[in-house]
């Protein structure tokens, strides 16, 4: 495999790749004894069709597709890594020559990482942390740990109210016609949760347990089902039973429970603690979410189209593999939602270029301020990451390549990076 490369406008670079001949010819027979058992010619068994006469029959070109698809991915990736430039795309893909007895030759055209100019990056503004808790603060945090160990208890002597849940049947028409996902039957639902359409849960509040209502609605313009968007309906509801919540005492035996404490001021003085912690994390979050930002503003650089084009794909690829992780198929999804495959994608694009701008940035910082990850650090990690996979260290690090051990390392240099920023921010 030879390479060369060429330089073009807008931050892009075409590789010209060159297959020996003689690996071309490795392809072509690999192709033919792969086909050979699919092609008919009269006069041979199947199978048995010597490779000049089908390329006689069929032409010379017969098993070119196949054998330019067995060569270029692997003649593409020896180019990748013999290139010194960084190439940040996927390529786009151009067979110059194909031909028995030549060398067979490739053009692969691809985005090079951008060159960033840094402006200011030390000394930004950034707001104060602020760590105060005040008294509401651990009261609200006690009331949501008393509304968790609530009981329910089934209402009798009064209509519902908001905040109960009740148990009700349902079945909702348009024009008059019931329409197909509209019936519910002994169904829960939390009044005021909003997990039904605007307006429905708030006209259930002043009916009788036993009683029967109707409930008119309009459907979202953006429902997800085309054919109930903007429409009028109306449901039929009964109402079997109205459950509320009984809040357990908050005192000491309440703390108790809930807690490793045994007194309520023990417990309120771990909760300040807690939101105290939580307050300096996010405020450093903040912080450090404000002075990247105002670093990747103050630099400069040209992003190439490419770039941009293969970050989206593979956010989409990975939003992807969640999807189906939830047992769904994409198909599914754009159903549920309403979206399509382009809408997805450009809603994508945004954060596609931040991420690109904030990686670019950062990375042009560790290499202006020489940020090196230490033996140290490194091992830090590797003992974090270890412990989320409940492995052995050592063993972490034997799994993973010297390519995957570098990227990491590039990953904790950018994070020193971000530190960098915020210790040589100014606080206001």
């Amino acid at each position: 495999m030879s390479l060369q490369v060429e330089k073009l406008e807008k931050g892009m670079a075409k590789l010209t790749i060159e297959v020996s001949a003689d690996d071309l010819e490795k392809a072509l027979q690999s192709a033919y004894k792969k086909q050979k058992n699919k092609i008919a010619i009269p006069g041979f068994r199947k199978g048995k069709v010597p490779r000049q006469m089908i390329e006689k029959m069929y032409g010379a070109a017969v098993f070119y597709d196949d054998a330019a698809n067995e060569l270029i991915p692997k003649a593409y990736s020896e180019a990748y890594d013999a290139c010194e430039e960084d190439i940040v795309s996927r390529p786009e893909i151009d067979v110059v020559q194909i031909e028995k007895g030549k060398p067979f030759i490739f053009t692969a055209t691809v985005a090079l990482k951008p060159e960033v100019t840094l402006g200011e990056y030390k000394g930004l503004e950034v707001e104060k942390v602020s760590t105060d808790v005040t008294e509401e603060e651990v009261l609200a945090r006690i009331q949501e740990e008393a509304e968790k160990n609530a009981r329910q208890i089934t209402v009798e002597d009064r209509p519902v109210q908001d905040g109960d849940e009740v148990i009700l049947d349902y079945e909702g028409f348009v024009d008059g016609v019931a329409f197909e996902g509209g019936k519910g039957e002994n169904y829960p639902l939390t009044i005021g949760s909003g997990s039904f359409i605007p307006g429905f849960e708030e006209q259930l509040i002043g009916v009788e347990a036993g009683a029967k209502k109707e409930i008119h609605v309009t459907f979202p313009e953006e429902y997800h089902a085309e054919e109930l968007k903007g429409k009028e309906a109306v449901f039929k509801c009964t109402v079997h039973e109205i459950k509320a919540k009984e809040l357990p005492e908050i005192d000491d035996e309440f703390a108790s429970e809930v807690s490793e404490f045994d007194t309520l001021e023990e417990y309120k003085e771990d909760i300040r603690k807690q939101l105290t912690e939580k307050k300096a994390a996010e405020g450093r979050e903040k912080q450090e979410d404000a002075a990247v930002e105002q670093a990747v503003k103050n630099a400069q650089y040209e992003l190439p189209q490419a770039m941009i084009e293969t970050q989206v794909a593979q956010m989409a690829d990975s939003f992807t593999q969640r999807i189906r992780s939830q047992g769904l198929t994409m198909e599914q999804y754009f159903q549920f939602t309403g979206l399509s495959a382009e809408k997805l994608l450009e809603d994508m694009r945004p954060q596609a270029v931040k991420s690109i701008e904030t990686r670019l940035v950062l990375e042009a910082i560790v290499k202006a301020e020489n940020i090196e990850v230490s033996d140290e650090r490194f091992n830090e990690e590797i003992e974090k990451m270890a412990g989320n996979y409940q492995m052995e260290a050592d063993k972490l690090k034997e799994y993973m390549g010297e390519k995957e051990q570098k990227q990491m390392k590039e990953d904790i240099a950018v994070q020193e990076a971000i530190t960098f920023l915020v210790e040589h921010a100014v606080e206001k």
